[in-house]
């Protein structure tokens, strides 16, 4: 029964983490459609795409015992392929700037993952050890991909918009923690339920900033310089105002002191 159990769990958080992989598919439609990456951020797909190949060793048998930790390696190799479709499509229309920000991101993950492979290959001998050590590894790449969003919440907080933060993507977060949360649970492997533990609060946060901010108005670095620019139009409206006001009253005393010097 507990193995059912955490087989039924292993398929639900595969399936809710093909929706989370599956989820930037609509950011980046409109990536292509504009020719333009706008204010949208890359760290969270190399984050993510770190933790993909993270676990799809560790679920490996060279790492895991024969194939127990099977739904890890089917999921994150899905996501290993998507999140690098998505890395591609944001270098090739990000701007240069933009370009360098991800090379100094990607370069690095690549590099701890090779190390982490050959490490755990040629250093250890037996899986346990190798679990322990790639699954520490993996505790910090899923960290660093569900603690990713905390750049996006920051600007959405600074703008007052959730243009940038997805509700499909927050919701989907949120799901995928929480289902292979219980599914380290059942199978009494830290390294997959601990990351989680930090990932599904995670989750909650994003799902409670973006219900807070859903319905304000967008305030871009254009809108407030536009907001500024009314606001100084409508004091130079008042002025000009204030002037004729004070002209007409002048025009009035001057007539009424010229009536009063013919009068004499």
């Amino acid at each position: 029964m507990g193995d059912k159990l955490r087989l039924s769990i292993g398929v639900l958080g595969n399936g809710a983490s093909l929706l989370l992989y599956t989820a930037p598919i609509l950011t980046f439609a409109r990536v292509f459609k504009k020719k333009s990456t706008e204010e949208f951020s890359c760290f969270p797909y190399v984050m993510t795409l770190f933790n993909c190949l993270i676990y799809t060793w560790y679920g490996l048998p060279i790492v895991s015992h024969l194939w127990e930790n099977l739904p890890l390696v089917t999921i994150n190799g899905v996501g290993i392929l998507l999140e690098s479709f998505f890395i591609f499509i944001y270098f090739w229309y990000a701007s240069p700037k933009e370009k360098i920000k991800v090379g100094v991101t990607l370069v690095p993950v690549i590099v701890l993952f090779g190390l982490t492979t050959a490490i755990s290959a040629v250093v250890f001998d037996d899986h346990r050890h190798r679990k322990s050590f790639v699954g520490s590894v993996g505790l910090v790449a899923s960290i660093s991909m569900y603690g990713s969003p905390l750049i996006v919440m920051k600007k959405v907080i600074e703008t007052k918009s959730v243009e940038y933060m997805p509700f499909y993507l927050s919701f989907f977060s949120f799901l995928a923690s929480s289902l292979w949360l219980a599914y380290g649970l059942l199978s009494h492997d830290l390294f997959l339920a601990s990351p989680n533990m930090v990932a599904t609060p995670l989750g909650i946060l994003q799902l409670i900033i973006y219900f807070k901010y859903k319905n304000k108005k967008v305030l871009t670095p254009t809108t407030m310089v536009m907001s500024k620019r009314n606001d100084h139009d409508d004091g130079e409206k008042n002025k000009t105002t204030l002037e004729l006001v004070f002209d007409v009253d002048r025009d009035r005393d001057d007539a009424n002191e010229k009536n009063q010097n013919n009068a004499c």
